[in-house]
């Protein structure tokens, strides 16, 4: 008797999915179109969750290497950085589940397929959820989320590594609150020049094998079952061949909370039709319901179910794990020193120095006595982020300043107060500790508990976190003690432990050092005390912009980006986009272009020589930025088209070139149409955007003549 062809391994994955699928009953195709799918013994499939995170390390699976969470590894402007990062994460996930299964476990977070990572723009700080991006700016998310997914994915020509999830698709950055029930109101230009470059790029250059749809609805359509983007969009304009599955409970929001049909059954049926294959959830179950009803035909369950099943197979689940070179994969990997070694070089990476008066930065290991104060001083998980993996070891702040000072050094240390709770009780035994030290290192900022996904618990000690910010500023407690210590007349450094913007206008305009080391994983602390004590030069850019106030932007839930971003916002931030100092200085000279003129089908390289001019070796992050001649009030004012983070040692010089498409030079119209038109273009290229603080930058015009040339 010969095989099925679904069990013969010499047939391609396509036929084994069909062959298999093709064996199922309706009941059963229904089955395995939620997310615990249960086993179907008679054709020999074992139970799959195919829940699992791994945002910035495996999550929620015990122990793993726990890197800087998303914003931090943005920071680093480093897509050879993020190509380990991504590589050692699905190294650590491969391995934890083979080793899961050899025990017989198929719970969730143990599977192959990962809802990550989330490149939704971050366009508004008091977003919480924005911690777990890549920041504000199309461009940087794109290439970051690139290098990431296909880290995840592997490059096996046969099999997939892991299966990215890139999220939530499409137009979805808060509010928190109104997720479920908000309709996201959003023009053709603005889908198209910012919340679709990211995705777009998952899809075509990486090929991301799935992608998550939103809670919230877009123009009207509940993202998780809108034609336009699943269909119009995703299928049939960028050639998605993977399958979709919506974010948990989002199917139960289109009849409940969206209201757009009455029924569990309609509410399926809408989005299987709209291609959502899979449900995070259970509403799916009512869809055997929904085809006696004539509300959908089992041809479009078959059509899910082979793509589900097609990600198994390309997985490599159905095949001898001999034949599986992922399988081989030792559990011995999870949590070995390469990963932490990477994990302490991507946290050292992420830190952003703000400010830095008289160069008290960096100070002396043999001080004295140094006064360690401030909530997130001693905290280990306020390290680690949301969607985070438990490390075997986590050194706090304090940890990593004690090991970095000489050994007649006394550090004193005080909490002195929480991230936001107003209570006072410890501002005595604080202010006790700065008057006796020759410096006061500060570490405070946010939590999970100020700035998290609605109802989430992960990393909150009682109750849930806030969610959103109602405000940027830094909790009234933490800078009321702060200008206590300050009027000792002591030098204070603040380091802002956090994901996401904070108004520090206060210590900006008092403090003579700010560091911004977000939430950085399990070695944050170390990689803190080296950029303190300088054992490393910190190099960190800013993914996204400081703003001085909310009052400086527009209305939460307004999803125009007039006024947001360093692309839109016409006023003066606390800290633009692409900002950070470093312990060195850097010139740049000899700009050159390729050619000029060029026509609007031409690619240009831009070149220029970068030389560090001080005294210590550094990284620097050359930026290239395209301004355009006005068009409209709601065109970009300047767009990244290029970075590169570069090292160099004293009086060291190089040459760093950029190859410019037609695409770097093209705008989005009002009809969401990207055009390259005749005309000219200001490149700048410099070490950040072109009137940002203390930056230097060079800059050309170029004349693009011929016809407007659309640019798909």
């Amino acid at each position: 008797m010969t095989d099925p062809i679904y069990q013969d391994t010499s047939r391609s994955f396509e036929d084994r999915a069909d062959d298999l699928v093709s064996r199922m009953t309706l009941d059963e195709k229904v089955s395995q179109m939620v997310h615990d799918a249960p086993a179907i013994e008679r054709l020999g499939i074992p139970r799959y969750n195919w829940w699992n995170e791994c945002l910035h390390g495996v999550g929620r699976a015990g122990t793993a290497t726990v890197f800087p969470q998303a914003i931090g590894l943005a920071a680093t402007w480093n897509t050879d950085l993020m190509a380990d990062v991504s590589a050692a994460i699905a190294d650590e996930a491969r391995a934890k589940h083979h080793d899961a299964l050899r025990q017989g476990v198929r719970d969730i977070y143990y599977g192959l397929t990962f809802w990550t990572p989330n490149i939704n723009i971050f366009r508004d700080p008091r977003w919480g959820r924005g911690q777990e991006t890549y920041g504000e700016d199309p461009y940087l998310t794109a290439r970051l989320a690139v290098v990431f997914i296909r880290g995840l994915q592997g490059d096996h020509p046969r099999y997939l590594k892991l299966v990215a999830t890139p999220k939530h698709f499409a137009v979805h950055s808060g509010p928190e609150a109104e997720r479920h029930r908000f309709n996201a109101k959003v023009t053709a230009r603005d889908l198209w020049e910012t919340y679709l470059p990211a995705f777009e790029a998952a899809i075509r250059e990486a090929g991301a094998a799935s992608i998550m749809g939103a809670y919230n609805r877009t123009n009207g359509e509940a993202c998780c079952a809108s034609p336009t983007l699943l269909q119009n969009i995703l299928r049939e304009r960028w050639g998605f061949m993977g399958f979709v599955v919506s974010d948990c409970g989002a199917i139960d929001d289109i009849y409940r909370d969206h209201q757009l049909v009455e029924t569990k059954e309609e509410a399926a049926a809408l989005a299987v039709k709209a291609g959502c294959d899979l449900n995070c959830g259970c509403t799916y179950e009512a869809l055997s319901q929904a085809v006696q009803q004539g509300l959908i035909d089992e041809a479009a369950l078959t059509q899910a179910v082979k793509r589900l099943f097609l990600a198994r197979f390309r997985l490599g689940m159905f095949d001898p794990p001999e034949q599986v070179p992922h399988a081989q994969i030792p559990i011995t990997i999870n949590d070995c020193d390469k990963h932490r070694e990477i994990a302490l070089r991507a946290a050292r990476e992420s830190i952003v120095l703000l400010k830095n008066a008289n160069g008290l930065l960096p100070l002396s290991p043999d001080l004295k006595t140094i006064a360690v104060i401030g909530p997130n001083a001693d905290d280990e998980k306020v390290l680690w982020g949301n969607y985070n993996g438990t490390p075997s070891r986590t050194i706090t702040p304090l940890a990593g300043i004690r090991a970095a000072v000489s050994a007649q050094t006394y550090v004193l240390y005080a909490r002195g107060c929480s991230v936001l709770n107003p209570n006072t009780g410890g501002y005595a035994e604080a202010i006790a500790a700065a008057a006796q030290a020759s410096v006061v290192i500060f570490v405070g900022g946010l939590s999970q508990a100020v700035e998290g996904e609605e109802g989430q618990e992960e990393g909150v000690i009682e109750g849930t976190s806030q969610g959103d910010r109602n405000d940027l500023n830094l909790p009234a407690v933490q800078e009321n003690l702060l200008k206590a210590i300050h009027a000792l007349g002591k030098p204070i450094v603040l380091v802002l432990v956090g994901g996401s913007a904070v108004a520090v206008n206060w210590a900006n305009d008092n403090l003579p050092a700010i560091l911004c080391a977000w939430y950085p994983g399990q070695d944050g602390g170390t990689a803190i005390a080296d950029v303190l004590f300088g054992q490393y030069n910190p190099a960190g850019r800013l993914p996204v912009t400081f703003y001085k106030s909310e009052a400086d932007l527009p209305l939460f839930d307004d999803y125009s980006m007039a006024g947001r971003t360093y692309r839109y916002f016409q006023g003066q931030p606390l800290y633009p986009f692409g900002f950070g100092l470093s312990y060195t200085t850097f010139a740049y000279t000899n700009l050159r272009v390729s050619a000029n003129p060029i026509s609007t089908g031409d690619t240009l390289v831009v070149s220029a020589d970068v030389q560090n001019t001080g005294t210590r070796a550094g990284d620097e992050v050359v930026q290239v930025y395209i301004s355009h001649s006005p068009t409209s009030d709601t065109a970009p004012i300047r767009s990244l088209r290029g970075f590169q983070r570069i090292h160099l040692t004293p009086r060291e010089s190089k040459t760093v070139s950029f190859e410019l498409t037609p695409w770097a030079f093209s705008q989005v119209d009002d009809t969401g149409r990207r055009i390259n038109q005749p005309g000219a273009r200001v490149i700048h290229i410099g070490g950040g955007q072109p009137d940002a603080q203390q930056r230097s930058s060079l800059s050309a015009t170029i004349e693009i003549s011929g016809e407007s040339q659309p640019i798909d």
